[in-house]
């Protein structure tokens, strides 16, 4: 038995109970881990709530993870016992000490990635490749918006948009999230509960606008965030924990600024073999090259429910984990 962290009912984070469990002898092209560090992200709220159905069979939330493989079914020939490995992506199930998953989900931990860093990295880190590889490949120069910088993956999409020679303009809910978006080296940090930010935005793009933005707001923010990007520039739609979005009319992308509007899934995204395979290879190098992920709240796997309120609540800035 161990100890994993189940979803009773949709609701609230109380619905998150410890309780022992049985994990299984992995079977043919699977694996079992034992997990030390698990991410805690904005998508596991969103199953726990009921807004995403959860699969049927699954009662154990999260998508991401790192530790030490115990055991190893027939036909895995890729990975062996003691290796350190990371994931992201479905099958759900990472609150818990220990669990078995197919091989083809886990990737070998290079040397100077440590399982915390990979543990609370894999999922944003994919994000941030997809956003700066796939929906729009950043060139040195161009400017990036992102909502929420301050949060953990708004600082790992300004660190690594910097890495590659891009400029960022940050957003932040309050004054004192300023700093962190700042340090994180956005070149401005502007407070979205101004009346006046989106112009501003605009103004400090060179005046034209970003070329690439990245809302993971929702609500009525991506509206106002398509007035912020340049002809022929992008907006990703990431989320919405602000809220429901309301539709947008086609006759708003299009002339006279050509406005590209992307919902890209960072699960589809892992789940594709090849995507996958580069994202994560991309991802070890850029942290192995001095790129930081940092670690903004820490709490034991038991108490995953006050991780849920406080993410929830706005509480917590950096990647968010439980300890395993």
């Amino acid at each position: 038995m161990s100890l994993a962290v189940i979803l009773t009912a949709p609701g609230a984070p109380d619905v998150l109970k410890p309780a022992d469990v049985s994990v299984p002898a992995p079977g043919p092209g699977e694996v079992r881990i034992r997990q030390s560090t698990i991410g805690v992200n904005f998508v596991d709220i969103y199953y726990r709530k009921g807004l995403y159905p959860m699969p049927s069979g699954h009662d154990v939330l999260a998508l991401e993870g790192a530790g030490v493989v115990e055991a190893i079914g027939a036909d895995v020939t890729d990975l062996k016992i003691g290796d350190r490995v990371a994931y992201t992506g479905h099958p759900l199930g990472g609150y818990a000490e220990v669990r078995t998953l197919p091989a083809s989900r886990l990737i070998r931990l290079p040397d100077g990635v440590s399982e915390r860093v990979a543990g609370s990295s894999m999922l944003r880190g994919l994000t941030a490749h997809m956003l700066l590889h796939k929906i729009h490949r950043l060139n040195a120069g161009e400017w990036v918006l992102v909502h929420a910088a301050a949060g953990g993956l708004g600082q790992l999409v300004t660190r690594w948009a910097k890495s590659m020679g891009g400029r960022v303009i940050g957003t932040v809910g309050s004054e004192a999230k300023m700093a962190i978006a700042k340090e994180a080296g956005a070149d401005a940090v502007l407070l979205h509960t101004a009346s006046d930010w989106a112009e501003e935005a605009r103004r400090l793009a060179d005046g034209k606008g970003a070329h690439l933005a990245v809302d993971g707001i929702g609500g009525e923010m991506l509206s106002k965030t398509l007035g912020t990007v340049r002809p022929f520039g992008v907006v990703a739609s990431l989320g919405q924990p602000a809220g429901p979005i309301p539709p947008i009319r086609v006759e708003e992308l299009s002339a006279p600024r050509v406005i590209g509007l992307a919902r890209p899934s960072v699960l589809a995204y892992a789940n594709d073999p090849d995507l996958y395979r580069q994202g994560a290879t991309d991802l070890f190098a850029a942290l192995q090259s001095g790129l930081i992920n940092p670690i903004g709240a820490e709490y034991p796997l038991e108490e995953a429910a006050k991780a849920h309120e406080d993410l929830e609540a706005g509480r917590t800035t950096g990647s968010v984990i439980l300890t395993a």
